[in-house]
């Protein structure tokens, strides 16, 4: 069954929480799948890829964009500036093309007050304490800023009940299997496929 417009799938959860390991899953066999590469102005960790892991921005050049409204939505986090280009998600959209923002909290509730029609996923670590081994096992931040980080993510859990799932990621396969659930379920919803019906069966 085929939809007119993709869907748009806005990923949230903790850093640490295996959202980015789980939208890659999905994508090697979804490759029609838009996934949007967020923007920053933070340093590019090792083995980073700029437009690969995101677009690295200076300071100036993102507040030019965000003047220019070329955002879907931004944030600051850590004193950097983190942001969802608005181009490629519309244009990916408009094409039929299912569209994945993996983006915070904060950047999916503005998302979703300008795309209310989107499917938003929440993922979360089995427990704080996975959570901080997973952000200290990555080797790339200071104590400082997973404490930042793990505090966030108590924050972010009071916007739960503003998403649409919840995947507990304690095994990725599991976590891949529910995200597809997810996705093919929605595909299938009658107010997605309506136009599509009605046409096929000329319904008028």
């Amino acid at each position: 069954m085929t939809n007119e417009r993709g869907l748009l799938i806005v990923v949230s959860g903790p850093s640490g929480a295996g959202k980015g390991t789980i939208c890659k899953e999905y994508l090697k066999n979804h490759p029609d799948t838009y996934l949007s590469v967020s923007a920053t102005t933070r340093a590019p960790r090792t083995g980073e890829v700029d437009g690969e892991s995101y677009h690295f921005y200076t300071t100036e050049t993102f507040e030019r964009m965000i003047a220019d409204r070329e955002l879907l939505e931004w944030a600051v986090f850590c004193d950097n500036y983190y942001g969802t280009p608005r181009a490629g998600v519309e244009n990916a959209l408009s094409a039929g093309r299912d569209v994945i923002l993996e983006i915070d909290v904060q950047g999916a509730m503005n998302v979703r007050a300008h795309y209310p029609e989107g499917v938003y996923i929440f993922v979360l670590p089995p427990s704080p304490q996975v959570l901080y081994e997973r952000l200290k096992g990555r080797g790339t931040e200071s104590e400082e800023v997973i404490q930042k980080r793990i505090s966030k993510a108590a924050g972010e859990l009071s916007h739960l009940p503003k998403y649409n799932y919840c995947l507990l990621n304690a095994s990725l396969l599991e976590a891949v299997a529910d995200f597809e659930a997810v996705v093919r379920a929605e595909r299938r919803r009658v107010e997605r496929t309506l136009s599509y019906i009605h046409k096929v069966w000329n319904l008028g």
